[in-house]
């Protein structure tokens, strides 16, 4: 099987591939992977490094929307996973465009290649922040769709080009929902290791708001296995909950780093709330589950993991913080 990887040097695109050659997905044995990443500020050559001299890897460099080169890549491939996005919500606020550029466009740019070189799946990776807030109880995949940033209305948007193409050009196209992701090779700027490299660096931990904004958190090789049991088992033009996710609200979430650093809440300096931040996130899981996916990584032992991958890679996280220092709160 040939597989096109878009965004597959950033955080769970490269995660994914890692754990396919690395023979993590059995059901995928031969596998050929073209990772297609433009190596922008998340994406790194160093997190396909593990398996870089692995015959049946090639990286493309290279932007999603730019279809002449897209066109290039697709023909004889028998799926696209696409990871690729621009993704962190606080860089959409302050300049959008690389966002609609990037998710919605090269989204599209993807869909019309793969329509016309008939590729035979097709997994758009979304995120549950398309409901917006969800007040009570857990979002089924039914539920109306209403983004709240700009970032997750360029994935809405995505995920609705991607149902289209299917009801309309009759492309197997599915889409993946998924909650927050922590894990080994995550840029710091998402909170789990900007919390993690701000005290493995002796500065404060900026903690938005009153802290209560609950997440559900879900180890990056969970989040992985749920996409790759979607590619193979589920049904064109579904969407799909990787559920299973811990929920916790910021400031628990503070406090179990803290624990693991045996440091107080000094450290920590509320800052202003981001703008139009959603108070709560929750999947319902049960539709994936009923094709046999299951979470295995608990939190505390992925957590625990998670900053000892950090603590054991400096090099990796200074250079990444180098590249791209976060816009001001």
């Amino acid at each position: 099987m040939r597989l096109l990887v878009t965004g597959g040097a950033g955080f769970i695109g490269s995660h994914y591939v890692r754990t396919l050659l690395s023979g993590g997905y059995p059901e995928l044995p031969d596998a050929e992977v073209t990772v297609l990443d433009m190596l922008s500020y998340a994406g790194d050559r160093a997190n396909l490094a593990p398996v870089a001299g692995d015959p049946r890897l090639r990286l493309v460099v290279g932007d999603v929307a730019d279809a002449p080169l897209v066109d290039t890549l697709l023909p004889g491939v028998d799926a696209v996973v696409h990871f690729a996005a621009e993704s962190h919500v606080d860089r959409a606020i302050a300049r959008a465009t690389p966002f609609t550029t990037t998710n919605v466009l090269g989204t599209q740019v993807l869909l019309d290649a793969a329509t016309r070189h008939r590729v035979a799946r097709f997994v758009q990776v979304s995120t549950d922040e398309v409901y917006g807030s969800v007040s009570a109880g857990a979002a089924t995949e039914e539920r109306a769709l209403a983004p709240s940033n700009p970032y997750a209305a360029s994935k809405a948007a995505a995920d609705l080009m991607a149902l289209a193409y299917h009801h309309t050009h009759g492309l197997p196209a599915i889409v993946t929902r998924g909650p927050n992701t922590y894990g080994p090779y995550q840029f710091p700027e998402k909170v789990v290791p900007l919390f993690v490299t701000n005290l493995l660096s002796g500065r404060p931990l900026p903690l938005y708001g009153d802290g209560a904004h609950t997440r559900s958190w879900l180890h990056v090789d969970d989040h992985c296995r749920g996409v790759q049991r979607a590619l193979t088992d589920g049904a064109p033009g579904e969407v799909y909950h990787v559920g299973g996710g811990t929920p916790l609200s910021n400031r628990e979430l503070t406090g179990r780093l803290l624990a693991a650093f045996g440091v107080g809440w000094e450290v920590v300096r509320q800052v202003p709330d981001r703008k139009g931040h959603d108070r709560r996130y929750c999947l319902d899981g049960t539709k994936l589950a009923e094709l046999g996916y299951t979470p295995r990584v608990g939190f505390d032992a992925g957590l625990a993991e998670t900053v000892a991958w950090y603590r054991d890679n400096p090099g990796w996280w200074k250079a990444a913080r180098e590249r791209a220092p976060l816009p001001p709160s």
